[in-house]
């Protein structure tokens, strides 16, 4: 496929306009036009979600059977988190474990 031929009139703009909607997640002008978002699938966020909802079960069970509770887990980082660390807003502090507990029903 020669896109010159868009130039020459032996392609439409309507196909030239689909040929370039269709075009594969990774190509360039996607990359282009989406930076690194257009890399993840739909599948990628969603197991990212899933990886981040484990990760603070886990910690929130933890922190609820321990007397020194863990840090919090980090999120997987997505595409378009790339703003440095310093600027980032303080995350809240954990909840204290009679907090947790008294949350679960234990205390």
């Amino acid at each position: 496929m020669d896109f010159l031929d868009w130039q020459r009139g032996r392609l439409s703009s309507r196909r030239l306009s689909v040929l370039i909607e269709h075009l594969p997640r990774d190509s360039a002008v996607n990359r282009a036009l989406h930076g690194e978002t257009a890399e993840w699938s739909v599948t990628d966020h969603l197991l990212a979600a899933v990886v981040d909802h484990l990760a603070a079960a886990n910690w929130l069970f933890t922190s609820v059977h321990s007397d020194d509770p863990p840090d919090p887990p980090t999120p997987v980082p997505r595409p378009g988190d790339s703003a440095p660390e310093e600027s980032r807003a303080e995350p809240d502090p954990p909840p204290a474990s009679a907090d947790l507990a008294r949350f679960f029903g234990r205390g």
